[in-house]
């Protein structure tokens, strides 16, 4: 399959739940996963919810590569219709996302911020997009501190019905100056 983005040594492509779905179920009910809420999820019903994810006109989930191997998951959302309706005001150009790095034997310092600033990358190389929306659980202070790294502040926490969430915004402008990456 042909990558949909390319950055450095890191690139996206459009999910295939099928071919997928063995790697997907092992990263999502991974301990390191807690925050994505699937700890107790069988392949079926991993299966059934990124094939709920392909078939929605509003969201869409992609497999980062590092070096041309499976290394994480992004995925792209509205939030006008997905994740944060009637939670927040969205503005023109906003984009959802979510991303998981893969479980390693051995971390590699940095990689998760590499991570985060390829998918950034990506949804910022869509020149409709002028702002990242995120909704990570408020309890994930390692995230926090990686969305702070790559530009996001921090609006407020925010109840859903699953968890509580800390909303959080970047702009292009705050990426590039948090980042130096174009956009």
């Amino acid at each position: 399959m042909t990558a949909a983005f390319v950055h450095g040594e890191y690139s996206l492509r459009p999910l295939d739940v099928e071919a997928d779905i063995g790697l997907l179920h092992r990263w999502v009910t991974h301990p390191k996963a807690v925050y994505w809420m699937m700890q107790d999820a069988d392949v079926t019903a991993v299966a059934a919810e990124y094939r709920r994810i392909a078939a929605h006109p509003h969201h869409e989930a992609y497999l980062g590569l590092y070096r041309g191997e499976p290394a994480f998951l992004a995925e792209r959302y509205d939030p006008r219709h997905v994740e944060l309706v009637g939670l927040y005001e969205p503005e023109d150009g906003d984009i959802g996302m979510h991303f998981l790095t893969a479980p390693a034997g051995t971390p590699v310092h940095g990689f998760t911020r590499a991570v985060i600033t390829t998918v950034m990358a990506w949804l910022f190389a869509d020149p409709a997009v002028r702002r990242v929306v995120v909704e990570p659980d408020i309890r994930n202070t390692a995230v926090h501190v990686l969305n702070a790294a790559v530009g996001f502040t921090a609006v407020g926490p925010i109840t859903k019905p699953e968890k509580t969430a800390l909303l959080s915004v970047c702009t292009r402008a705050q990426f590039l100056a948090a980042t130096g990456e174009p956009t």
